[in-house]
């Protein structure tokens, strides 16, 4: 496994209020919820990087107001009317 090492100032932590673990997860679970929202990761791979279930992922995307469904409207339309 690769690892990125992240470098910050001491008091961030006491600013967020979270030890350097929970910052690190998360940040996997930021950039995991961004990379869905743009396309670029399925909701398995984006729970994959963020380390948690689908399910918390579902939950984590409802909290950020991110769709959990990557299909547009007018795409989906264009599926029903050729079905």
């Amino acid at each position: 496994m690769t690892q990125v090492q992240v470098e910050f100032e001491s008091d961030i932590f006491a600013t967020l209020r979270r030890s350097p673990k929970e910052l690190a997860r998360e940040m996997r679970l930021a950039a995991a919820i961004i990379w869905y929202a743009q396309g670029r990761v399925s909701q398995g791979r984006a729970a994959e990087i963020a380390g948690v279930s689908r399910a918390e992922l579902l939950d984590a995307l409802a909290e950020s107001g991110v769709a959990a469904c990557q299909e547009a409207l007018e795409d989906l339309d264009e599926v029903l009317t050729r079905g």
